[in-house]
């Protein structure tokens, strides 16, 4: 099929997905060269193919089927070096190395990895993650708040702004992604154990931590956002692309609530320890959606 140029890719698509479908159901012919959708800004274009030149992995690992992939510093390899974790894998990228563990929460096996910053190296590993067997993922880490919402509070993304480019990869254009509710349901479950209350919230996704400029924080805020972080959207987009399970828990760290006196507080920090546990207990409770 030739490629196609279009205004509105993810119209071209949705079309495209029906088109293949009454092809299928009608005739017996599977289409899967589908085209690809141009534009004239690279970031909207979006292939429909399902495989690229290379893929994550080899096939030949193997890690467990549950995993919490946390944006918590050296609390990841802290936890495993004080729980028995054992060291079955790293992750190798141009600038450092990343270990994965196997550790035994609850009697169950559980893959924990400590995640990059940034949307484009973060899925990168969610990737290598997802190639090795991992199907049900609970990410964790702090977030910006755009609201007057006090420090060290836990919030749970329902849905994700794409400022990002990472997305448009693995999803078309779309002004925002939604997160699995499975996966919303496991971390609302393991907040509520424990008697620790949460907001569902809409946050924005960026690549540009120093351009969340005066105008466009308050542009966000008047969309719907209530905090601002750096990969939500882009790891969502991939967990849908590959048919996984993945959701986040945030916590709040700094404050842009008022635009004009950004405050850094303390960077959520008191809340890593219980965040690290809650995500591990979210992921053991994740059912196949």
């Amino acid at each position: 099929m030739k490629n196609l140029t279009w205004q509105n890719p993810e119209q071209l698509f949705v079309a495209q997905e029906l088109i293949n479908k009454v092809k299928s159901k009608c005739c017996g012919i599977k289409d899967n060269n589908m085209p690809l959708v141009k534009h004239d800004y690279p970031v909207l274009e979006y292939d429909t193919a399902s495989k690229a030149v290379f893929q994550p992995g080899n096939g030949k690992k193997c890690f467990p089927a549950k995993a919490v992939f946390a944006f918590l510093g050296d609390e990841v390899e802290n936890y495993a070096h004080t729980h028995d974790g054992i060291q079955i894998d790293e992750f190798e990228s141009a600038t450092r190395r990343y270990p994965i563990y196997e550790c035994l929460y609850n009697q169950e096996k559980i893959c924990l990895c400590p995640a990059p910053v940034g949307s484009a190296a973060a899925v990168q590993v969610l990737e290598y993650l997802i190639a090795a067997g991992v199907t049900k993922i609970i990410s964790v880490g702090s977030c910006g708040v755009l609201e007057d919402i006090p420090e060290n509070r836990f919030l749970i993304p329902v849905s994700a702004l794409r400022d990002e480019g990472t997305s448009y990869h693995y999803l078309p254009p779309s002004r925002e992604v939604e997160i699995s509710k499975a996966g919303i349901n496991a971390i609302e479950s393991a907040l509520s154990q424990k008697n620790i209350p949460y907001w569902e919230v809409k946050t924005w996704t960026t690549d540009g931590f120093y351009r969340e400029t005066v105008e466009m924080v308050q542009y966000r805020k008047e969309e719907g956002c209530q905090v601002v972080e750096m990969e939500c959207s882009a790891l969502a987009a991939c967990a849908k692309f590959r048919k996984v399970t993945w959701a986040m828990l945030l916590f709040s760290a700094d404050t842009l609530a008022d635009p004009h006196k950004y405050q850094e507080r303390e960077w959520g920090k008191t809340s890593i320890s219980i965040a690290l546990e809650l995500a591990l207990d979210a992921v053991l409770s994740v059912v196949e959606e």
